[in-house]
Formats: structure tokens, C-alpha cells, sequence
């Protein structure tokens, strides 16, 4: 028997039998199994919650089961998450509200419950703890999971102890998740992304190349609409073509990103899973001497802001994706806006330009007695501020606040100020961290 046909090592992912054999489980004779030559060896984990918001409303509400369901604001906004049905229809998550509204007309809009949502993943993540200390949370609905040294604890390999997960949280919680098995982090969220929903992906050593050939270059993390572009004009649009090229080719095209090119698309990944920080949020914001409306009196509070949250983020070697905006009217109502990036950051450029764009529609002549900046949902480091092969200016300007936060680590704080760093040290905002 050759090892192409050799029976396979195989999961039931109803009543856990695990076996070498078909796709049928020979205890239970259902067909929903799951077979891979390293299924029994591999240790990182990405679970991600299928649909989360959208999940959790129908759990509530069984009434909305078989009905379009989208999250968000109903006549301006984006859609904050969408079920499968809508989906089918051609709606996505941060597609504005209008247009997710004429794709599909006939959808239930509700508007977000984030204390609702945030409590179901609470009880989700605890729930993942019980299989593994090392639990590092992406966001409120998924998380990578490292299960290496738990078969011993538990007497059920990793692949076992996750099917048994997906059952317990479909039958305790009522919502239910997909899994990614592979060797690395990057392979296991590319897996759970796979099958959705209720999917269980394993992606091994041995197949690692063969899967990530088929796939578009935009499947590799960081590399974002605007970036794609520019490798698809070199006539790169797919991981196979990567694959064949040279690492020293490469990094002499594109820098650093065709480094993390080649080793990714090869399925290299050396960061490992890091539990979760105690630290939620970063932010920094200042009660104002008097009340402010000008919008460029507001941006020149805004940058002091920037520079202190961006100081506290490379002082607790910490990079974020959400940046939120904090307005206080001289009535006490406070206002907030986030935007959710494409790729971590801790610079204070990258924070203040998101921050320029989230103040100005709310700069209308109101005045504001206070005004505060955060980054919140952090990411590993290696993931933070990539160079942008679109805006080669953007890169230089992180490249030059690299520059000099080296310079300020050598000579003190006080050695290099910015152009807009212009603040006496008495007004200086201190940051604050919840």
C-alpha cells in the first residue's frame, strides 16, 4: 500500500471517535469527519466565531433563524457583521449600510449590542482557557490557541480536545465556530477561514505549499487591497508565483514586506502564541482650558495626544488595528468614533492621520470641552507598521519616527522634536490605560 492510499489518521467530529480510515466514521456512521497525515500532531489553533453578532441575535431571537440578519446602523454606517444568508446575497462586513441594504432588501437591521456581544465572548474565551493557558485573543470573537503539552493533561490530542470545543460551545453557548489546525499561526487562521461556518481545516507541514499555491496573494496577511495592486503590476497575483521566486529577489523589489512575501507564502511563521495582555486599551485624552470648535485648534490637541499614546504603545511593546476617537460636548455628551485599520500600529503618524479623519465630520461648529485619542485590539509586534509598497511616502515617514525614537532612546526624550511637537511640558497629557 502506497502512502497516497494508506488509511489516513481520522476525527469524527460528532461523537469523537478517532480512527485511520474514510470519510465515514465507522462507530457513528456519519459523515462529518476530518483526516489529515499530521492531524494527531499539530498544536496551534485560530478559532473564530461564525457570523458572531449576527449569531448571537438569532440565538436570541430563533424567530430571525432562516431571515437576512446585518448588524450596524440602519440608515448611515457600515455593516458591523452580517449572517450567511445575507451574505449569499452579496453583503460583507464594513460595506456601507446603503448599498448592504439594496443587496438585500429584505434584511432584519439591529442595531449593535457590544456589552451582549462582549459578554458571549467573555464566556467563549473562558471556555478556550480550559483547554490551554496560552490564549492569545485577536478580537472578541476569535483567538489563537496554542496546545502543545496538553494531550498529557487532558488524555485527548489537540485535534480531539477542538472538536469537543466546536460541540460544547454550540450545545452551551449556542453559537458556533470554525477551526484552523496547523503548524503556525499564519496556517491556522488561513485554515479556520476555510469552511466556514461550523468548519474544521488542518493544514500540516506536508501540505502546507501545495494549499497556499492555489491562493491569492491578498490571503497573505498585510497585504491589503491597494498592495496587491502594486505586486499584481510586477504580475504577481498568486502565493505559486512567490514561491518560485528567490528570497534575495525579493527583498531587493520590496524590503521588508518581501521577506515576510517569501517566507509566507512558503508557510514560515516563527511567532508564537502569546497570552492575552492585561492591557485592553491605550488611550490618552485632556479636559480643555476652554471649549473648543475650531477644527484646527482641536488637530493641534489631537497630535500632543497621538504622541503620548504612540510613546505608551512602544513602551509596552504593544501595536493596535482599532483607533477610536473620544469628543466631549460643552452639554457632557460624549462622542466616539473608531476605525478598525487594515494593519497594526504603535506610530503617532499612523494614529493622528486616522484621527485627522475621524475628527474632521465632527468638527461642525460644535464646541468640545474634551478630546482624547486610543488604540485598542493589539496585535503581535511582526505585524505592526509594514511598509506600504502603495505609499512609498507613508513608509518614509515611519521609517523617520523610527529614526527618531532610536535617536530619543540614546539621548533622552528631549532630543529630537517634532515639527508639531510644540506643547509645554505643564500641558503635556498623561496617558491612561484601562
Amino acid at each position: 500500500m502506497t502512502p497516497a492510499t494508506a488509511p489516513r489518521p481520522s476525527l469524527c467530529r460528532v461523537c469523537l471517535h478517532q480512527y485511520e480510515g474514510g470519510k465515514i466514521c465507522p462507530k457513528c456512521d456519519r459523515p462529518r469527519t476530518i483526516s489529515h497525515p499530521e492531524l494527531f500532531e499539530l498544536t496551534v489553533a485560530h478559532i473564530d466565531c461564525d457570523a458572531f453578532y449576527a449569531s448571537i441575535e438569532k440565538r436570541d431571537n430563533p424567530e430571525l433563524a432562516a431571515k437576512p440578519v446585518m448588524i450596524g446602523g440602519e440608515h448611515r454606517g457600515v455593516v458591523s457583521t452580517c449572517c450567511y444568508i445575507a451574505r449569499m446575497n452579496g453583503v460583507r462586513s464594513a460595506m456601507p449600510m446603503y448599498k448592504a441594504k439594496k443587496l438585500c432588501p429584505d434584511a432584519v437591521i439591529l442595531r449593535p449590542r457590544m456589552s451582549h456581544y462582549q459578554a458571549v465572548g467573555r464566556q467563549v474565551r473562558e471556555m478556550m482557557r480550559d483547554l490551554t493557558p496560552l490564549v492569545e485573543p485577536l478580537s472578541i470573537d476569535e483567538a489563537f490557541l496554542d496546545l502543545t503539552g496538553t494531550e498529557r493533561l487532558h488524555k485527548a490530542s489537540p485535534a480531539k480536545l477542538l472538536a469537543k470545543f466546536a460541540l460544547d460551545v454550540e450545545r452551551e453557548v449556542g453559537i458556533t465556530v470554525s477551526v484552523g489546525l496547523a503548524a503556525n499561526k499564519f496556517l491556522a487562521k488561513l485554515a479556520s477561514d476555510m469552511d466556514k461556518p461550523r468548519g474544521f481545516t488542518v493544514i500540516g507541514e506536508s501540505d502546507k505549499k501545495a494549499v497556499l499555491a492555489g491562493l491569492p496573494i491578498t490571503r497573505i496577511y498585510g497585504i491589503g487591497a491597494k498592495s496587491a495592486k502594486a505586486l499584481e503590476k510586477d504580475g504577481l497575483s498568486q502565493i505559486s508565483q512567490l514561491q518560485e521566486m528567490e528570497e534575495s529577489t525579493l527583498i531587493r523589489r520590496y524590503g521588508e514586506t518581501g521577506q515576510r512575501l517569501y517566507r509566507l507564502s512558503r508557510g514560515i511563521d516563527t511567532r508564537r502564541v502569546s497570552p492575552e495582555s492585561e492591557t485592553k486599551s491605550v488611550s490618552s485624552e485632556r479636559t480643555l482650558d476652554k471649549d473648543l470648535a475650531d477644527y484646527d485648534a482641536l488637530e493641534e490637541k489631537l497630535w500632543g495626544l497621538c504622541e503620548n499614546v504612540s510613546a505608551d504603545l512602544k513602551r509596552k511593546e504593544l501595536a493596535g488595528v482599532t483607533i477610536t476617537l473620544k469628543l466631549k460636548t460643552s452639554m457632557h455628551r460624549i462622542i466616539t468614533r473608531s476605525r478598525t485599520i487594515s494593519g497594526a500600529t504603535q506610530l503617532a503618524g499612523t494614529i493622528f492621520e486616522i484621527g485627522q479623519q475621524l475628527l474632521r465630520p465632527l468638527a461642525d461648529g460644535s464646541p468640545y470641552r474634551l478630546i482624547g485619542i486610543g488604540v485598542s485590539h493589539f496585535r503581535p509586534l511582526t505585524e505592526a507598521d509594514q511598509p506600504d509598497l502603495i505609499e512609498p511616502a507613508r513608509t518614509k515617514r515611519q521609517t523617520a519616527e523610527k529614526a527618531m525614537d532610536a535617536l530619543r532612546g540614546k539621548f533622552g526624550t528631549a532630543a529630537i522634536v517634532k515639527g508639531r511637537s510644540s506643547l509645554p511640558a505643564k500641558d503635556a497629557p498623561s496617558p491612561t490605560k484601562k
